[in-house]
């Protein structure tokens, strides 16, 4: 851990110029309090950086919560060990990627499971008592639950450190919490501009406690996180529901969670710290307050990690959300080949296409290298391994 400013703390061994800047310039913002803090998979995000956790006092910016509000991971441990699972593994894979839309856009057919459909009604009623509808934002807000999405989203099922399967996915809020997040950026745009504000960055924009303008997005900002958490159930439920049929049990009832972890990496939450109660963005950070579980998975091809927070008071009880890039999805298909994302990926089946090479594991820092940063931040319970892995191009 070291100091880079009187209000900006890292943890990050591996950081580029251009993303220490970008954090030094969040950490001028009159309202933080006490600091900002730099996680160890820390890069260069939209105005605020990824992987930072930022405390202001009476004000939000909401592109310091991110686009993807609620994204997050959920992992089941499931009773089985790798040796009782079936050897031919690209049945579930595909099995997988039928009971789940994938990609950018994706929606479900319908939305007549009993299971969705009591979700989408809780998401109906607390929309309606946060006083907003999410049709004005994403018309196809029901038939995206339960959806992945692309980029870094994904889906596997891991082996643990003594063989035990888990299973394991990364996805948010989806189309609909974009929007939201995307919406309430140009409000804050407008009202910084409106009362002569001068920002460091138009992406720093804010929005002030006691206005109209916070309070519609904090409540719709909670909608979308919580919109995030259910979609991640949801799909965790088809996926057991696959994973059940493939090792030959009745259905996903037969098949016993022995441990759930459900958590976010983008949003924002009302916390104390330092003495006074303030708004937490976490982007791309978990909460690691002492003794809570935490998932960080690592890029595909490499290890995740079960986690255990430890309450680190300078890192304001927060953690890694993952590896972190250290190549531009960009720079990452002029690097690197499909040939090479096979080699990265040999053992672990996955859908074999050049859609992917932008998320081969040398496009990310070295998992251990941000678990080892992170070694005050949280305690490492499991190891994960992948050994079958679905994304969406």
């Amino acid at each position: 851990m070291e100091h880079l400013t009187p209000t900006l703390v890292n943890w990050a061994s591996i950081l580029e110029d251009g993303t220490r800047e970008q954090a030094v310039t969040t950490a001028t913002m009159p309202f933080v309090h006490p600091h900002v803090a730099l996680m160890p998979d820390a890069h260069l995000g939209l105005g605020a950086t990824v992987g930072s956790v930022i405390p202001t006092l009476g004000a939000i910016m909401p592109a310091a919560v991110g686009v993807d509000i609620g994204c997050g991971m959920i992992a089941v441990r499931t009773p089985y060990t790798r040796d009782q699972l079936p050897r031919e593994r690209r049945p579930l894979r595909e099995a997988i990627e039928r009971a789940v839309p994938l990609s950018a856009g994706a929606a479900n057919r319908d939305v007549t499971r009993e299971h969705t459909r009591a979700r989408l009604e809780e998401l109906t009623r607390l929309a309606d008592g946060a006083g907003f509808s999410p049709g004005t934002y994403a018309q196809r807000w029901e038939l995206q639950l339960g959806t992945l999405g692309s980029g870094n989203h994904f889906i596997e099922v891991t082996v643990d450190e003594q063989g035990r399967v888990w299973l394991f996915l990364h996805s948010g809020s989806r189309g609909v919490g974009n929007r939201i997040a995307q919406h309430h950026i140009e409000v804050a745009r407008a009202q910084c501009a409106k009362w002569y504000v001068d920002l460091p960055h138009r992406d720093l924009a804010y929005l002030v406690e006691g206005t109209p303008e916070l309070d519609a997005y904090v409540a719709q900002m909670r909608w979308a996180q919580h919109y995030a958490l259910l979609n991640r159930e949801e799909m965790m439920d088809r996926v057991v529901a696959e994973f059940a049929a493939w090792v030959g049990l009745g259905g996903a009832d037969d098949l016993e969670r022995l441990e759930e972890i459900n958590c976010h990496h983008n949003y924002t939450e009302s916390e104390r710290h330092y003495g006074k109660v303030v708004w937490l963005s976490r982007k791309g950070a978990i909460n690691a307050e002492e003794g809570r579980p935490g998932l960080i998975p690592g890029s595909m091809g490499t290890a995740s990690y079960v986690v255990v927070g430890k309450g680190n008071r300078v890192a304001l009880n927060s953690a890694p959300h993952g590896a972190g890039r250290e190549y531009s999805r960009t720079r990452a298909r002029k690097t690197f080949t499909r040939d090479q994302l096979r080699e990265a990926m040999v053992g672990i089946e996955y859908r074999d296409t050049d859609a992917f090479v932008d998320e081969i594991p040398a496009a990310y820092k070295p998992i251990d290298r941000v678990m080892a940063d992170a070694a005050d931040l949280v305690e490492v319970r499991h190891v994960l391994h992948q050994i079958v892995n679905v994304k969406g191009d």
